[in-house]
């Protein structure tokens, strides 16, 4: 059996018990997708099981209310997923009256869906040879192959996918992309995976080279910033609170959080009254003020890693609007601000 073949045998003995692949509605192989990325399977199947339950067909999506879906994604990160999720829900509901594209050509064309999830898709719903390629399947090829081309770099992803594409089951496309994401996931994993029972071991380059923990090849990442947040959990005397919606643009727009000041620096107690952005805020009325953690939490993102503070401020009468702290849970938040919620005893 040549590399193809061996996969696909090898997923039809290996393959984990998952409820999406039980399936070929779109829907729902779309929201496994979506879900799934950046995602381990332990953490996102919850979340699938609760959007499919929430919202069983793609009209329950699209006429679900943003802060509804938002919700139901918080804890799982990278929340333009959820919004793109709802606006191609909308998208698919009213323009093409709730039926899904069946085209790799139409899928692509949602919005938040790229080649990877609509190759994918593709594959999976409508027998449409399209090679996916994600990080397990950079790995899986990089290693059985011996190619060391950056999978980050231009020439890398053109290259791989080439490769995909030449060795891509065109009978059975859904079974092989389906096949080599799960070896790689389970089989070829990041670090010390059980080569001497892996099916593809005799011809396994890097295996043959002593090369496996060297491949694949990734370019540097970009250089993480650092930021200092203040979070302002504003009490008045009759228990409300300032949360307010993130409006400006980034993955926790629309989430919902206490008012953030943003300093070059820690804040400290010597020097807070005296923040040009607390002066304004409170304009002269009198408050006191706690540190809640006296060390920052350290809150790590992709390319930026978030320096908190939480500030306890208790007044007589919030300065702005706010609401009821026994409806703060109700909101939908960034998991920085539900693990304070969760924490504090408001």
């Amino acid at each position: 059996m040549n590399f193809t073949e061996i996969l696909t045998h090898w997923y039809s003995v290996n393959k984990r018990s998952l409820p999406w692949r039980t399936t070929k509605n779109p829907y729902h192989i779309w929201l496994s997708e979506i879900i799934m990325q950046q995602t381990q399977i332990t953490q996102g199947l919850p979340y699938y099981e609760a959007f499919v339950n929430h919202f069983p067909s793609v009209f329950d999506l699209a006429n679900a209310d943003e802060q509804d879906v938002l919700k139901l994604w918080q804890g799982l990160g990278y929340y333009s997923r959820a919004r793109n999720l709802h606006a191609s829900a909308k998208y698919i509901a009213n323009t093409l009256d709730g039926k899904f594209p069946n085209t790799y050509t139409e899928i692509v064309k949602l919005k938040g869906v790229g080649d990877y999830t609509a190759s994918a898709i593709a594959s999976i719903c409508f027998n449409e040879p399209h090679a996916v390629v994600d990080g397990n399947v950079y790995r899986v090829l990089s290693r059985y192959f011996g190619i060391d081309t950056p999978i980050n770099s231009t020439k890398g992803i053109k290259e791989f996918k080439k490769l995909a594409t030449n060795l891509i089951d065109s009978k059975h496309p859904g079974d092989y992309n389906q096949a080599v994401m799960e070896f790689g996931a389970t089989q070829c994993k990041p670090k010390s995976p059980y080569c001497i029972v892996c099916p593809l071991n005799t011809s396994c380059i890097a295996l043959q080279k002593g090369k496996v923990d060297e491949l694949p090849v990734k370019l540097k990442k970009t250089k993480v910033t650092k930021k200092h947040f203040n979070f302002l959990v504003i009490i008045s005397e009759d228990n409300n609170i300032i949360f307010e919606k993130r409006t400006s643009k980034g993955i926790w727009q629309n989430l919902y959080q206490f008012p953030l000041i943003e300093t070059k620096s820690a804040l400290t107690c010597e020097v807070f009254e005296s923040n040009p952005d607390i002066k304004s805020l409170f304009n002269g009325s009198k408050f006191t003020y706690s540190l809640y953690n006296t060390n920052e939490l350290v809150h790590k993102l992709s390319h930026q890693h978030l320096y908190t503070k939480f500030w306890i401020i208790e007044v007589k009468t919030l300065p702005k609007k706010g609401i009821s702290v026994s409806e703060l849970k109700t909101y939908p938040t960034s998991i920085l601000i539900s693990n304070f919620i969760d924490k504090f005893d408001f």
